[in-house]
């Protein structure tokens, strides 16, 4: 890991008294979670910052000797399928582009930025350009999700709990901690300052679990699916504070999951799911080609499956081993300069706070 990086995360353990006051997410009579919020344009000229997760999938598309051609072809691609679903008054199917940010959340123990934050989650904003009128347009914050402490939970966590403990199911409260620092992030006043609305996160669908075709279909996001359990993932932002619903949009081959708080349907406009739809669509035909780039749709009863042959690969290098094997690397990362150090203090601020 880069030395700065490292650097930025030790800090000396510290006891703490929880406050009563929770909603301002306090963790000690003299100390309180903050945030801090950095923005970079993710764009064909866009490089990784030391502290950007390595793991985090644009960071992987922006590395190595194809880093420029990889960006420009996937920009090209949300472009085209943002034209091709907001087909209205589009003739040429040119009109619109999608401009992406990535947005960086670090997290300040103490009040203030003192140099020594830990990065936290990192999520993608959208814009949306309408060359016809010039309009910029605000798009959806959320989209793709990327967070340290999630990497600890299932990436050392759980892998030990499961090795050592192989019927005992999860390890106990997992999940709770990250949950409850995000939904501290979103109800933080820093987040208020920065995004009118709340946030929609969307991801593969599970290969555990078994999707059923409703005839519920909207005109953006597609046709609806259901499960009849929840998986993993799904509980996991469920402690976030987050619904999960389940949409194939039109002309894709299987369903995304989108994460939510709100009314998906009502509190975003078309033109706002739009963005996400095309930007994480196309995501996802890079980072699983099996599921999103598959040579047939899902059909009425649909589990998605890693092993499936009969798919198109894009022309865009992805290194998805890479990537599971970072994941660990950084998960040992947190562990070492963020779970360990403030284990007590996490535990006592887990334990009390609640919105």
């Amino acid at each position: 890991m880069p030395e700065k990086k490292t650097e930025q995360c030790k800090r000396s353990t510290k006891s703490a008294q929880v406050l009563s006051q929770q909603s301002e997410c306090q963790i000690t009579m003299t100390q309180e979670f903050t945030f801090s919020i950095k923005r970079i344009g993710f764009d064909e000229d866009y490089h990784p910052s030391e502290n950007t997760r390595v793991t985090t999938n644009f960071a992987n598309l922006a590395r190595g000797p194809s880093r420029q051609e990889n960006l420009r072809k996937t920009f090209r691609m949300i472009d085209n399928r943002f034209n091709a679903l907001a087909h209205w008054d589009n003739p040429q199917g040119d009109r619109y582009a999608v401009n992406l940010e990535i947005i960086s959340v670090e997290m300040n123990m103490g009040g203030a930025t003192n140099g020594n934050a830990l990065p936290l989650i990192e999520i993608l904003k959208t814009h949306i350009v309408d060359r016809k009128t010039g309009q910029r347009i605000e798009g959806i914050v959320g989209n793709n999700f990327s967070s340290y402490v999630r990497d600890y939970d299932f990436s050392v966590l759980l892998l030990e709990h499961t090795r050592n403990q192989p019927e005992s199911g999860l390890p106990d409260h997992f999940g709770e901690l990250h949950g409850k620092l995000f939904k501290c992030f979103v109800n933080s006043s820093e987040y208020k300052a920065s995004f009118n609305k709340l946030p929609v996160i969307c991801l593969s669908v599970s290969s555990s679990k078994i999707y059923h075709r409703t005839e519920n279909r909207h005109p953006v996001l597609g046709v609806e699916y259901q499960q009849n359990e929840y998986s993993l993932t799904d509980e996991y932002f469920g402690k976030m504070g987050l619904k999960v619903r389940y949409f194939m949009p039109p002309n894709s081959v299987a369903p995304l999951a989108f994460y939510f708080s709100g009314d998906l349907l009502n509190d975003y406009t078309d033109l706002e799911l739009i963005s996400t739809i095309s930007t994480m669509d196309t995501f996802q035909k890079i980072y699983r080609p099996e599921i999103y780039n598959a040579n047939s749709p899902a059909g009425k009863h649909y589990q998605p499956s890693l092993k499936y042959q009969d798919f198109s690969l894009t022309q865009i290098v992805y290194d998805r081993e890479e990537r599971s094997r970072l994941a660990v690397e950084q998960g040992k990362f947190v562990e070492e300069h963020f779970i360990k150090p403030y284990q007590t203090m996490l535990e006592q601020w887990s334990a009390s706070y609640a919105l």
